[in-house]
């Protein structure tokens, strides 16, 4: 029995996609293969070409609409810089293209109705895939959300993100990426024109600061992770306590309610420094039990997510476990589970409405910042 092939159209050809997606895609040769490949870089020997030449991939070009119509592309994979997110989006799902659209889905939450309107009109079907891909490591969905399940009631939580330099981890990755910086002039226009109309969104009636344009970035680049998996993992909070902006590093307290109605908060801590150390974890506390996952960083592939538990036993001894529920590379769990929905109709769990609510938490945050 033959396996369909997805046919797959890449538009962004930076670090995301040399040291993820197309290894990844490459490794999963038998329901994926690259077709065309895109990025704005002119070089001569710019990532496009050197992507196209490493991974095998026989069209390459520098205009992203190439990509959006081209005939031979039944997924559109955008790993662009987030300004564009929405214009490739809503243009690949009027193609009738399904797309993996990396996260965040947007800086804007008048941005993502738009995205979830041209989805809700799309021909043929097309539907989008964003890629958050904690969400979908087994770790998570068989082991921490199995263990969260037998605290009856939750009386703390804490999702800390202190990522380290990526450069440090990309570097000693083993991928050998290159980067470009030759974008044309009408390149970087039109990038701070779609950013201003986000930002202007995100903040409405009011002065963007730089402080708020930092503030977007972060949220949607490594908050965007966090939120999602906390959304996941215990829901929408009711409120935000408060929080703290402080370039590089954010936080702020969410207010929750456990099984039994009782107020709980979920301490959320991220930033960004110089020490090589990723330290990125949302932990769970009870009375009698703790539930932890930890991640490491995602550019060196193959190192364990891990799930801690602490506890007092029926002997009242304090126990510790510790389990990691796969191997898997998160990424490739991640498309493995897009090639189900694309091609089998699975419900997408990380679609454009479940990424809305990111944008809806941002906002209270922006709105607490405010106040």
């Amino acid at each position: 029995m033959s396996t369909r092939k997805l046919r797959v159209g890449i538009i962004g050809a930076g670090d995301v996609a040399q040291v993820i997606h197309l290894p990844v895609l490459s490794l999963l040769s038998h329901l994926y293969t690259i077709v065309a490949i895109c990025d704005i870089s002119k070089k001569a020997s710019n990532t496009t070409d050197h992507c196209a030449s490493k991974f095998h991939i026989p069209t390459s070009t520098t205009k992203p609409y190439d990509i959006l119509t081209n005939s031979d592309v039944d997924v559109v994979f955008i790993l662009c810089t987030d300004e564009f997110h929405e214009p490739y989006t809503i243009a690949a799902l009027q193609a009738g293209k399904h797309v993996m659209l990396e996260k965040p889905m947007t800086l804007s939450s008048p941005s993502a109705q738009r995205m979830v309107d041209a989805e809700q009109s799309a021909p043929n079907g097309a539907r989008v895939f964003v890629g958050y891909m904690r969400r979908y490591a087994k770790s998570f969905t068989q082991t921490f959300l199995r263990e969260l399940t037998t605290i009856p009631r939750i009386l703390y939580a804490r999702s800390r993100d202190f990522c380290g330099p990526n450069p440090r981890f990309l570097s000693e990755s083993g991928t050998f990426q290159i980067r470009s910086t030759d974008y044309s002039a009408e390149a970087a226009v039109e990038r701070e024109r779609r950013l201003d109309i986000l930002y202007r969104e995100a903040f409405p009636d009011q002065e963007v600061t730089l402080e708020k344009q930092q503030y977007c970035r972060f949220l949607g680049s490594l908050g965007s992770h966090d939120i999602s998996l906390m959304r996941e993992a215990l829901g929408v909070p009711e409120s935000v306590g408060g929080v703290s902006v402080n370039e590089p590093f954010y936080s702020a307290i969410f207010n929750y309610r456990n099984k039994t109605g009782e107020p709980f908060a979920v301490t959320y801590e991220s930033g960004i420094d110089s020490v090589p150390d990723f330290d990125a974890h949302l932990a769970v506390y009870g009375e009698n039990k703790r539930v932890s996952i930890k991640y490491d960083t995602p550019f060196v592939k193959g190192l364990a997510i891990k799930v801690t538990v602490h506890e007092v036993n029926e002997y009242g001894e304090i126990q510790t476990r510790e389990m990691i529920g796969s191997y898997e590379d998160a990424y490739t769990t991640e498309l493995l589970e897009m090639y189900e929905c694309v091609v089998n109709g699975k419900e997408i769990k990380t679609s454009l409405e479940d990424a809305k609510e990111d944008l809806r938490i941002y906002d209270m945050m922006y709105a607490r910042m405010n106040a």
